[in-house]
């Protein structure tokens, strides 16, 4: 028998070798494919989420104003899709707020007589719907309050702290250059002069001439009546409906039953809720959490700059 000269054992080795580069490299595509159909279905899962983000079909829409009433651009858009979706028949803007800024208030009314030069839109007030919320409900054509529903507060408020005293005690004080002695308005780091506080309570009253108008305009009041529903107090449903700041008290049912008084075809449409706050991104999923994406996002997000203006109570 010949000696055995080590080709046997050369071959297997190359084999062997042969068949690890083919598992890394067919480990390296399926990697590829991996991530391909992982990112596509990221993409399918985003785009079905847009998608099925609002209700579709013949419908009365409902959308909810909660909170603190500011400036909201996703908020405008998605009542501008309800002014035109010939799908939707109506609409019921339900509030629960107690006021917001004077420019978002503004806006949010704007966009709902929008809505309302297309299809009837009834406001149905819930826990309370005062100041800037009210201006909301001045957005419909009809207005449901509960009977225990806090309203009214038709009214212009600004605050800002004082810390001139405290500064003074700690030996610290702010310097200033300016053009006139009202530009920046008033400060929280000196006490205003009378030039500033006379500025700013013009502007505030500009504000409240415009609010009270909205309510005269909207509720056919005048004089005496007018006057009384406009000191910045605020009212139960009950006597805002006597005051004539509502049109009726009750909750879904009587909203239901006042809609069909106008159109007997809306009884066939279920009432479907629209949101009306921008849906979270895909980042900020539990995943991306792990990531760290959150964190980053939010420190890259500017926060919304201060409004002093508001009409929140």
């Amino acid at each position: 028998m010949p000696p055995w000269d080590g080709k046997k054992e050369d071959f297997e080795r190359d084999l062997y070798e042969e068949r690890r580069r083919k598992w890394r490299r067919s480990g390296f595509w399926r990697g590829i494919g991996f991530m391909v159909l992982l990112l596509a279905g990221l993409v399918w899962w985003g785009v079905s989420r847009v998608d099925s983000e609002f209700p579709t079909g013949e419908q009365i829409a409902r959308i909810s104003i909660n909170g603190i009433i500011t400036q909201d651009r996703y908020r405008e858009e998605v009542l501008a899709k309800i002014a035109a979706d010939d799908d939707v028949k109506a609409l019921i803007v339900w509030i629960n707020s107690p006021g917001g800024t004077v420019v978002g208030s503004e806006i949010l009314y704007e966009s709902l007589r929008a809505v309302a030069a297309e299809k009837p839109v009834v406001a149905q007030m819930a826990g309370v719907a005062a100041s800037g919320g009210y201006i909301a409900a001045l957005g419909a054509d009809y207005i449901f309050a509960r009977q225990n529903t806090i309203t009214g507060s038709v009214g212009v408020i600004m605050e800002y702290p004082d810390m001139s005293g405290l500064l003074e005690q700690i030996g610290v004080s702010m310097q200033v250059i300016r053009s006139s002695e009202i530009k920046g308005g008033v400060s929280p780091f000196r006490e205003a002069s009378e030039a500033e506080m006379a500025a700013q309570e013009a502007m505030i009253k500009e504000t409240y001439a415009w609010f009270k108008a909205l309510v005269a305009e909207r509720r056919n009041l005048n004089d005496n009546a007018l006057e009384a529903v406009t000191t910045g107090g605020v009212f139960s449903g009950r006597k805002a409906l006597e005051n004539g700041l509502v049109d009726a008290l009750g909750g879904d049912q009587a909203v239901r039953e006042y809609l069909e008084s106008l159109d007997p075809a809306l009884a066939e449409y279920d009432v479907e809720d629209w949101a009306v706050s921008e849906p979270e991104p895909w980042y900020s999923g539990s995943l991306s959490t792990i990531l760290g994406i959150n964190p980053l996002v939010e420190r890259l997000s500017a926060p919304e700059s201060p409004q002093l203006y508001s009409i929140t109570r």
